[in-house]
């Protein structure tokens, strides 16, 4: 499910480009068309809405799983400093080792527990921008309409930036490509059970 995940991912992104354009945020900048999903707001309210009910339901199960099973904990944390500068450091020269790919270092720590804290970020924020009436208390903790805008919008830029992030990470570890496709690691000797035990360890 994990590339399932992405091409709805992709999805609210490019269909959130759409509406951004049709009543922009920063004065002057604009996506291309190329990268806008929907010809014209409306239509990219739609696409935003079917991508939406998706990654929100999965979502749910997700930290549902994650919180009831102690995955999050035993996966994600702790993260200790050292090990993130030396994360980072080794990654600037092309040197991330990643013997086994079912176990997590420090930056995809990091990073993990940064997008699943955007993605939460952005259902409230986004719930605010679609129904703000019926939210309107949101709306005022948020600090009105259009700083729930900005907020959303700094929030796709997070996402935006882990799936670059996470991407390019991957390349410089070609073994954890099929981890990314697959949502799981292919780990040679093992059967088919442990295979599928191995690909409840990775993060969708």
């Amino acid at each position: 499910m994990h590339w399932v995940n992405a091409v709805f991912m992709l999805v609210m992104i490019t269909s959130g480009w759409g509406i951004y354009d049709d009543d922009v945020i920063i004065r002057g900048f604009h996506f291309s068309s190329f990268w806008r999903l929907g010809d014209w707001a409306a239509w990219s309210l739609n696409w935003h809405f079917a991508g939406m009910w998706f990654l929100v339901i999965n979502g749910l199960i997700y930290l549902t799983y994650g919180l009831a099973t102690g995955r999050f904990r035993e996966k994600l944390l702790p993260i200790r400093p050292a090990d993130l500068v030396q994360t980072v450091a080794d990654t600037l020269r092309f040197k991330i080792a990643h013997e086994d790919v079912t176990v997590y270092n420090a930056v995809q720590k990091l990073l993990y527990i940064i997008v699943i804290l955007a993605g939460a970020a952005q259902v409230v924020t986004g719930l605010a921008i679609w129904k703000p009436v019926q939210f309107s208390g949101l709306v005022s903790v948020l600090g009105g309409f259009q700083a729930a805008r900005v907020l959303h919008f700094a929030g796709m830029a997070v996402i935006v930036g882990f799936l670059i992030v996470h991407v390019a990470l991957a390349l410089l570890v070609p073994k954890t490509l099929w981890a990314m496709v697959a949502g799981g690691p292919r780990l040679a000797g093992r059967g088919r059970s442990q295979e599928v035990h191995a690909q409840e360890g990775h993060v969708t």
